[in-house]
């Protein structure tokens, strides 16, 4: 399907992101894998290449470009082309816009200069081990001290956990209130910060997911983001564009496996012929065909919607809906068709198999996906007693 939404601009930098992912990242898939971990050396070539941030202000090194359609082309093309760890999306559209939004002049200039030249890894620690996606419900907590705050508590799968330099923390600063969080810039080498293990996870193998313990770490209260109180405020404003890049990351995946699953249909024989000649083949491959040509249309109007400031929470949450389950869908009838090598590692359908899981329970399950939806259609008890 051709997708209008894109420019001859779009184009000209999709060539230049493809020769970039290309070059420095995808040939490098398989050691990143077995290592668990990125090569911090590639969000500094992204950098020099203009490709992490491209939105930020031109006073921190950005390229100012306000057209959230460049970032999901680097999205698209990572997945393509790059690798799944490399996580770029979380760093420019997660992590990053908390500091350029919420941050003063001296926490833009002390972070985002350097997460846009790829100096500085960023990651987000929201999740801990008994809380799941209660926010109300954290435990890690930091008290005001006059001249810092201490913070104590620990926190886990955090993505960028082992890479990342600069940490944006909820913690809990008003213990009366369940809503009582702030947000705090925790930086490499503090003391008191200390990481875990990198975790073995079922997919993803690539991208470092780590524990994080804070043994009363004093936070200096120049590195508070934004104002004491608030965080859960700003964690709820952040979550439509966090939901947004997911849906992107998973109907272009379910992209590449398709591609990648036509070209094997194509070549691999069986009974004397390819197995793309078999009439339940053709049904299953122009049903996916059908089904993400769909979803892309409805998450490329979102990206549009995001320009434009009119993405809402429920078009969001239907965007991460739809393309996470797409994801999944595709994905098993991708390795299906490949029949035994889809099992096989070797085979980039069986990787993306298990990379494809984690998508339907991160930045919101599909239940908490429905809930939202389900709600802003009127469907809410406390309304309806």
């Amino acid at each position: 399907m051709r997708r209008l939404i894109f420019e001859p601009e779009h184009d000209q930098f999709r060539d230049s992101v493809r020769k970039f992912m290309k070059a420095e990242v995808g040939p490098h898939w398989e050691k990143f894998r077995k290592a668990g971990i990125v090569d911090r050396e590639v969000y500094r070539k992204a950098g020099e290449n203009g490709l992490l941030c491209t939105w930020a202000d031109e006073a921190y090194g950005g390229a100012g470009i306000d057209d959230f359609r460049f970032e999901q082309i680097i999205i698209e093309e990572n997945l393509a082309y790059g690798d799944s760890g490399f996580y770029a999306n979380l760093h420019s559209n997660i992590v990053a816009p908390y500091i350029a939004k919420l941050g003063n002049e001296d926490q833009k200039q002390r972070f985002l200069t350097g997460a846009i030249s790829g100096e500085t890894i960023l990651a987000v620690a929201m999740s801990e081990p008994a809380m799941g996606s209660d926010l109300a419900g954290m435990r890690t907590s930091a008290v005001d001290k006059g001249d810092h705050w201490l913070l104590n508590g620990s926190k886990t799968y955090i993505s960028n956990g082992i890479n990342g330099d600069a940490v944006v923390v909820a913690a809990r600063t008003d213990p009366e209130n369940k809503y009582g969080i702030s947000l705090f810039i925790v930086e490499r080498g503090m003391e008191g910060f200390e990481r875990g293990r990198n975790l073995d996870k079922m997919g993803m193998k690539s991208q470092d997911t780590a524990e994080l313990f804070f043994n009363d770490v004093k936070v200096p209260k120049e590195n508070l983001l934004g104002e004491a109180g608030m965080g859960f405020k700003y964690l709820a404003r952040f979550l439509a564009q966090e939901r947004l890049v997911v849906a992107i990351g998973s109907v272009g995946a379910a992209q590449v496996a398709f591609d990648d699953t036509l070209e094997f249909v194509k070549t691999r024989r069986a009974f004397g012929k390819p197995i793309g000649a078999f009439q339940n083949t053709r049904f299953e491959m122009a049903r996916m065909r059908a089904e993400i040509d769909q979803c892309q249309a409805y998450v490329d109007q979102c990206v549009l919607l995001l320009n434009s400031g009119e993405l809402t929470p429920e078009d969001a949450s239907a965007a991460k809906l739809t393309a996470s389950e797409l994801e999944g869908r595709v994905l098993d009838t991708c390795v299906q068709l490949h029949g035994g090598a889809g099992y096989m590692d070797e085979y980039r359908v069986c990787r993306m198999y298990t990379d494809a899981r984690i998508t339907r329970i991160f930045a919101g399950t599909s239940e908490i996906m429905l809930e939202i939806i389900g709600r802003s259609l009127g469907l809410d008890e406390r309304k309806m007693s």
